[in-house]
Order: C-alpha cells, then sequence, then structure tokens
C-alpha cells in the first residue's frame, strides 16, 4: 500500500534514518496499519449516531445520605484535648 516514494517522504519529514531492512519493515508495518484503516472505512455507519465517547458517562457517585454523627462523648475520650466542646489543636498560622 505504500510504495518507496510514500516511504522516503515519510521518514524525512520524521526525520529518520533507516538503513533499508529497516525501511522495509517499517513499510510493512505502515501498510498493515493503513490497511487497518481500510477495513474500518468499509463499515456502513448509516443510521449510526455519532458519539463522543466509546462509553455513555454516568454518575457513578452515592447518594448524599447523612450518615450518624459520633456522639460528642466519644469525640472527647479520642480527642487529645478539648476546649468548649471543640477538639483543640496547635495553632497552625500565625497572627499579625
Amino acid at each position: 500500500m505504500i510504495d518507496a516514494a510514500e516511504l522516503s517522504h515519510l521518514m524525512n519529514l520524521a526525520r529518520l534514518e533507516l538503513g533499508a531492512d529497516e525501511a522495509e519493515q517499517m513499510r510493512g508495518e505502515l501498510s498493515a496499519i493503513l490497511g487497518y484503516f481500510e477495513q474500518l472505512q468499509a463499515v456502513n455507519t448509516d443510521g449510526v449516531e455519532e458519539m463522543q465517547r466509546p462509553v455513555a458517562l454516568v454518575n457513578v457517585m452515592r447518594d448524599d445520605v447523612p450518615a450518624e454523627l459520633m456522639p460528642h462523648s466519644a469525640l472527647e475520650h479520642l480527642a487529645p484535648a478539648m476546649q468548649d466542646g471543640f477538639v483543640k489543636v496547635p495553632r497552625t498560622v500565625d497572627a499579625e
């Protein structure tokens, strides 16, 4: 499918320097790839709706359902320090 002149032109565009054996191998591989595209072009797609993606996008997130909260007493037991009903943590930002 690809003749030597086309392959030479492609090699020049891609700045490839291939030996004769490598060029012949490349020619065969490119011909095979183009053959696959010819098969795709031969498929009748009349009446087939165009797609942007092969799989429809769906929201896979679960519904936002509130869960039971941990009792405040359990939080007090787990926290290293509490102050006025809140967990006390070390200061991370200096006050100006």
